[in-house]
């Protein structure tokens, strides 16, 4: 190695050159300046001073040892030679021994190998401060969820303190009651008693002690209590983690419905009770077996005989006339049960189906009208089963205990309705006082908002429904549970499609409109226009003659807010609205979700009674007991009476908004109603496809087979839902068919990602995120997810996706006819008919069309287009020129010549 100065070398080992300065003159080398040279031999001592300074043996400054490395190589030599005139030619192996002297590595090298473990060292340690990073907070997130459960834990002992405690005054009470019903000896005698020990009163000091001894006792029970909660949450906790993860136990508990013994079921095996047969009945319903001994004297058994005096003839006689059948129908019923009633096959059945012109299974619902018209066709009689389910019943018993002359004044129930960004939300804001419209995504509601409000009139319940297109079922679900609908019209913008959609859930819903024209404030306002619009569709104004209220109000300033508060106030009163508050609740779901933390949540109206914490409900398909009861403010509530909106935790799944409520006795009650409808529903599901899928058989028998776009749509509410479920499948049409495999409420899960793979379709999330599960099978099976927060442009994408796979087709645009007046004929151009353009422009690179009587008799290409004498590339409409047809030479007057053009266009779905 080359020697180096004083700086380079400080910078190759990476310290400083003053410190390498002080440790050269502390080994004994020459060196005053960073510019110095530094030989090897002066580094070699460097390095054994350094290692001396350290305690490390020496090395010898004599030349290193140097490592000798033998390498073989291997050549053949051609050596000739002649014997007795022969020519010879031997090959002799020569093996080449080479050496290779390595003399370790330099001390450059080595000062890279000494920053490379530094590096590495500093890399270590960084990881090292990283990982009790995140231990810190592991570890704080975990007190953070123990300090939750915690919490939870004190509130719940502290509520079953206080209703223990409350349960120990109620029996003093009780006891102090008993007391004073004594007779005046019993008191004398109890006074007496009493009067003794208040003699021997305990000092002071002795009750205060006492005092402290009964609290320290009552605080180590509340302690033990939370402790003991806390550990249990934390242990659930725990179990539920670890199942989620896949790690779950095996159950080893006894299976309710599995019998105690074992044997119960196994047919002959030994110990296996035999059921049918009493305690003293032989096997064969109390018969004597006969018994007949066989070679080996093991017993036979036999079967008994029938003993007839006529033995050549069998006990069976066919039945001379057929037995007329009378049954009861249910609303739905299959071809096999309907066979089965009948007493018939179930081939005679699907035969007389199919003279109707129906194509069925035996396994295929039939509604009543049908099952009773087959029955009467095969000449029997059936008449309509009058059943009622479980939830009927119910209601029905429930309605039985309501006292009419009880009834009380209720709140009236007011629905918003009317054209997006018409100002609904905002003018429900101006009465609450909040600010609804900055959390809506886009600007516009698309979730049902129910809430009632304290006016200075009464209380109101209100519930804002969307006005956006898509929304129409949320807006008529609105119109079926109110009792007034406020039609909410911008003064600058008039009458729009969902002003008339309002207008018309109001009329079918039969209830009283009061017409709010908003917006008055600004400068295009025009109300005799809204008003003439709408005296169009025959709402027409107290003012003109008609009996519907119109109030002129503002939602930014206030203006009229106060008008319309008296003019619902005075609608209700005309009403007469009364509701009975101390029964059983009944009321509908609003609206309804699944949230992550809370469950299932509904938001339901109270339609009569009063709904109470801890209440069993049964709603449609889902019941469950009342957890919790939750206002429009997010504040927890003990009930809600008639008219008054609430959020409804505890249910078993998520109801179907639109589903009517109602309280009921028991658990049992409810699941067995819940589980009847949950089955009904899915009957008439299972009728709706096979219909489907039969009518689809014969509608598409000749035809090509349509496209088929599959969609999984999940939302975060049950309203969204069933919004972008009808947008999206009214896409379909005659070239494409839009198919939602799936749509429901909450989060994008695994069995979602799976489902979308297994049937092809595209995920559609509303509001909605997928899990981490279900985003790497997205990734894994290359699906499309897309997200949405606003209806309309979920609904665009798709149309858009849509019209991209449709592909293109060829179109035909005419541009231009020409009339034929004469025809000419010329040796050297051949025929040729004079027209005058009458229509367009006639080109002469485009195709062409001969029409005789409007009748197409041929079709070609231009040969020549002429103008004069001048060969030209287009001749307008009302100029004359002379046409050359090519290959057509029956060119006559009267004839047209229409010239056009194709076109590739894309397929749209209009």
């Amino acid at each position: 190695m080359s020697n180096e100065t004083v700086k380079h070398l400080a910078e190759a080992l990476g310290i400083e050159t003053e410190k390498l300065l002080g440790q050269l003159t502390s080994a004994g080398i020459a060196a005053q300046s960073e510019t110095d040279t530094i030989s090897n031999d002066d580094k070699m001592k460097l390095l054994d001073f350094l290692r001396g300074s350290h305690g490390k043996e020496k090395k010898s400054l004599s030349p290193r040892k140097k490592v000798v490395l033998k390498r073989k190589s291997k050549e053949v030599l051609k050596v000739s030679s002649t014997n007795s005139g022969v020519s010879k030619t031997k090959k002799i192996n020569i093996e080449v021994k080479k050496k290779k002297l390595s003399s370790g590595p330099s001390a450059s090298e080595m000062a890279e190998i000494e920053k490379e473990r530094l590096e590495a060292q500093k890399a270590l340690e960084a990881r090292k401060d990283q990982l009790a990073v995140e231990a810190q907070e592991k570890q704080a997130a975990q007190d953070k969820i123990e300090a939750e459960i915690r919490a939870q834990a004190e509130k719940d002992v502290a509520a079953r303190e206080a209703k223990e405690a409350a349960e120990a005054a109620a029996q003093a009470k009780l006891d102090a009651e008993n007391a004073a019903k004594q007779t005046p000896e019993d008191s004398e005698s109890d006074d007496a008693v009493e009067a003794k020990p208040a003699e021997e009163a305990t000092p002071e000091e002795d009750k205060v002690s006492e005092a402290e001894r009964l609290e320290a006792e009552r605080k180590k029970k509340h302690d033990d209590m939370v402790e003991k909660q806390v550990q249990k949450a934390i242990a659930d906790r725990a179990n539920r983690k670890k199942k989620a993860q896949g790690g779950g136990g095996t159950n080893t508990s006894r299976n309710p419905n599995t019998p105690a013994n074992a044997n119960a079921n196994t047919g002959n095996k030994k110990g296996a009770p035999n059921r049918n047969f009493g305690p003293n009945k032989p096997p064969g319903g109390g018969r004597k077996q006969l018994h007949v001994k066989g070679p080996r004297g093991r017993g036979k058994q036999q079967r008994p005989q029938h003993i007839s005096n006529k033995p050549t003839e069998h006990g069976f006689q066919k039945p001379t006339a057929i037995a007329v059948q009378t049954i009861e129908v249910p609303s739905h019923i299959t071809v096999g049960e309907l066979a089965s009633s009948l007493k018939i096959k179930s081939s005679e059945i699907i035969k007389e189906l199919m003279t109707m012109g129906m194509m069925v299974t035996i396994n295929q619902p039939l509604d009543q009208e049908t099952a009773i018209l087959v029955t009467e066709e095969l000449g029997h009689n059936a008449s309509p089963a009058n059943e009622q389910t479980k939830a009927e019943l119910l209601k029905e018993e429930a309605s039985k205990t309501v006292d009419d002359e009880n009834a009380t004044v209720r709140p009236p129930v007011v629905t918003v309705m009317g054209h997006v960004d018409h100002g609904k939300t905002s003018l429900l804001d101006y009465i609450r006082e909040t600010k609804v419209t900055d959390k809506e995504a886009g600007g516009i509601t698309q979730h049902i908002g129910a809430y009632h409000v304290t006016t200075d009139k009464g209380v109101i319940s209100f519930i804002d429904t969307p006005g956006h297109a898509a929304f129409t079922a949320m807006r008529a679900r609105g119109a079926q549970v109110t009792d007034i609908v406020i039609l909410v019209v911008a003064a600058n913008d008039g009458v729009m499609p969902q002003t008339k959609e309002g207008v018309e859930h109001a009329r079918a819903a039969g209830v009283p409109m009061i017409v709010a024209v908003n917006k008055i404030d600004l400068e295009e306002a025009n109300v005799d226009r809204v008003k003439q619009d709408l005296a169009g569709l025959e709402v027409v104004p107290e003012d003109w003659g008609g009996d519907v209220q119109f109030i002129e109000v503002s939602a930014k300033t206030g203006q009229g807010i106060d008008d319309l508060l008296d003019a619902i106030s005075l609608q209700a009163e005309v009403m007469e609205l009364k509701a009975v508050d101390d029964t059983s609740a009944s009321g509908i779901v609003v609206e309804s979700s699944l949230d992550k933390g809370r469950g299932p949540v509904a938001t339901v109206l109270v339609k009569g009674g009063t709904l109470k914490k801890g209440d069993m409900i049964l709603c449609g398909e889902q019941f469950g007991r009342i957890r919790s009861l939750i206002d429009e403010n997010g504040k927890d509530i003990a009930s809600a009476g008639p008219s008054i909106p609430a959020v409804v935790l505890g249910l078993s799944g998520v109801p179907i908004a639109g589903d009517e409520f109602l309280v009921v006795k028991d658990k049992k009650q409810a699941r067995e109603a819940a589980q009847e409808n949950r089955e009904r529903v899915r009957e008439e599901r299972l009728k709706r496809q096979q219909a489907a899928k039969l009518e689809n058989l014969m509608s598409q028998m000749g035809k090509e087979a349509k496209l088929e776009v599959n969609l999984l749509v999940k939302a975060d509410v049950q309203g969204s839902v069933e919004a972008l479920k009808e947008s999206l499948q009214d896409i379909s049409n005659d070239d494409v068919n839009v198919r939602v495999v799936s749509a429901g409420v909450g989060g994008i899960t695994n069995a979602d990602a799976q489902l979308a793979a297994a049937s092809n379709a595209i995920i559609i999330g509303f509001n909605v995120r997928a899990d981490k599960t279900a985003r790497e099978i997205i990734r894994e099976s290359d699906l499309d997810l897309h997200y949405f927060s606003i209806i309309y442009e979920a609904i665009d994408q798709v149309k858009a996706s849509v019209t991209g796979v449709l592909g293109t087709e060829t179109k035909e645009n005419i541009l231009g006819t020409a009339e034929v007046r004469d025809v000419f004929r010329s040796s050297k151009f051949g025929t040729i008919a004079g027209c005058l353009v009458s229509e367009g422009v006639v080109k002469q690179d485009n195709p062409i069309r001969v029409l005789r009587d409007n009748v197409v008799i041929f079709e070609g290409e231009l040969e020549s287009l002429r103008r004069h004498k001048d060969d030209v590339a287009e001749v307008k409409s009302g100029t004359e020129c002379g046409i050359g047809v090519k290959q057509y030479k029956d060119v006559q007057p009267g004839d047209q010549i229409e010239c056009f053009e194709r076109i590739e266009v894309q397929r749209t779905l209009d």
